[in-house]
């Protein structure tokens, strides 16, 4: 799939990859660089109690 870096250097994710894996606003990601041009997008596993006061909230 085919996505544009901005002039703030953002990238997007296309909507179906992120349907796909379920990826939410504000989910953190690590950008490792494999080679000249050649990067890797690894999705951080989120902390264990993250968002629990937001869900008992609710």
């Amino acid at each position: 799939m085919k996505t544009t870096v901005s002039s703030k250097g953002q990238t997007v994710l296309p909507a179906e990859l992120r349907q796909m894996d379920r990826v939410e606003t504000g989910q953190e990601f690590d950008v490792e660089r494999l080679d000249r041009g050649d990067y890797r997008l690894i999705q951080r596993a989120p902390r264990p109690n993250e968002g629990v006061i937001d869900r008992l909230l609710a």
